[in-house]
């Protein structure tokens, strides 16, 4: 079983070796979703930016699930200069 705070916590594991396919797990749209643009200190780094809006690098993975129709690629997909929304910390806490 996987942390709260993983992002496979929803996948089943089968016969407890074998990882099954990834079940994304939904975040809802919020009001207040920052829209933000990602900058060049955190290209291709959503660990680092996750961690200066959380206050840790496990939630790297929430905004590429966030912005699905965006980011394609967690970490390649997040590159300077693209607008994404990024959920509010209440959000996330409802989520895991």
């Amino acid at each position: 079983m996987y942390k709260e705070n993983s992002p496979w916590n929803k996948t089943p594991i089968i016969d407890d070796l074998i990882l099954d396919v990834l079940k994304k797990r939904f975040i809802y749209k919020d009001p207040y979703d920052e829209i933000y643009t990602i900058p060049q200190q955190f290209n291709e780094r959503p660990d680092l930016c996750s961690y200066e809006f959380y206050g840790t690098a496990k939630y790297w993975w929430i905004f590429a699930q966030r912005n699905s129709n965006i980011i394609l690629d967690p970490i390649r997909g997040f590159t300077t200069g693209t607008v994404i929304r990024i959920p509010s910390k209440d959000n996330i806490s409802k989520m895991v």
